[in-house]
């Protein structure tokens, strides 16, 4: 395959990968708002793709002995904290707009760079966390005193900084001499987040009447299972898979600014199919938002003396790269 048809299949698939995404929260709200606990759902969601993903994790068994605490770190943020936090939040506030506090991350992560581990970022980087910011302000209409749920925004802020946590865990973890293959790590971070969530959400009390019933998409009456289904094999399985592959066939920093558009189809789609509408100063925020995060996302930090940092030129940044662009966000 040409190196042009490579990138134009990468890119393909980094937009399947968006609009697979960005259709969880959708699909997932109705069977909430029919009685179903959001752990429960994020269980579901978790659960089920764990068992369509088991035959990858055992090709990638060795991951258990090589690189234990990625795994770990990735089914405990990436999976299961991302998800329970986001799920939860969107129970309480719009789909859109739990999103894109989401993508307070990358801002986040320039903060962790920048005070925690006391490195330099450049002006660029700086101006994406002030736009993000500020778009965020506009979003939530904190001039009119938050416009949303408080607890629904500290939930979906909970969930960026879980992002936060698995970026800085696959930087940490990227070894040159055993790089960790993306789609092991996702197969057994859905396992261990299934596990961890077994315990959280106790699924055996759990009204599996909802499953069988029906749920209500804006006055549409749709079947339970058939939401559910999506959510796990199109939304989770294929989302992550297509994001994993889209970043080896493009790069991390550009599969990262097509990701954007995850936020942009959540919010078209809860619009259309929830009947959840923002006001022209949340849009105009939203737009903020993902510009500073994209401007965040693409400005990699200088390299510490050490060594490179993930997301420059070197081969094994690449590769974590590919841990924090294909994917963690819902």
């Amino acid at each position: 395959m040409h190196a042009s048809q490579g990138r134009s299949a990468g890119l393909g698939l980094a937009l399947a990968s968006a609009f697979a995404f960005g259709g969880s929260g959708v699909a997932a709200k109705p069977l909430i708002t029919a009685g179903l606990d959001p752990l429960h759902v994020v269980w579901l969601r978790v659960a089920g793709a764990a068992l369509v993903m088991l035959p990858v994790a055992w090709h990638h068994r060795g991951l258990l002995r090589r690189k234990p605490g990625l795994l770990i770190g990735f089914g405990l943020f990436a999976v299961a904290g991302v998800q329970a936090f986001y799920f939860a939040s969107i129970s309480r506030i719009p789909v859109g707009v739990a999103l894109l506090v989401e993508y307070l991350a990358p801002a986040l992560v320039l903060g962790w760079v920048r005070f925690v581990q006391r490195r330099p970022v450049t002006r660029a980087a700086a101006l994406g966390v002030v736009l993000a910011v500020g778009g965020l302000a506009c979003v939530v209409q904190v001039w009119s005193g938050l416009s949303f749920d408080l607890l629904g925004l500290l939930l979906a802020l909970a969930a960026a900084c879980c992002q936060v946590g698995y970026f800085v865990l696959s930087e940490q973890g990227a070894d040159e001499a055993e790089p960790a293959d993306p789609l092991g790590v996702i197969a057994y971070g859905l396992l261990i987040g299934a596990l961890v969530l077994t315990a959280v959400a106790r699924p055996w009390g759990m009204d599996t009447a909802v499953l069988t019933g029906r749920a209500d998409l804006d006055g549409t009456s749709v079947p339970a299972w058939l939401l559910l289904g999506w959510i796990v094999l199109i939304a989770t399985v294929l989302a992550y898979v297509t994001g994993v592959v889209s970043v080896r066939r493009l790069s991390p920093q550009v599969a990262g600014v097509v990701a954007c558009l995850e936020a942009v189809v959540a919010t078209v789609l809860a619009w259309v199919l929830l009947g959840e509408h923002l006001g022209t100063p949340q849009l105009l925020g939203g737009a903020l938002v993902l510009f500073g995060a994209l401007i965040a996302q693409s400005s990699a930090p200088k390299p510490p003396s050490g060594g490179p940092v993930a997301g420059s030129d070197g081969e094994e940044p690449e590769r974590a790269g590919e841990l924090s662009a294909g994917r963690t966000a819902p």
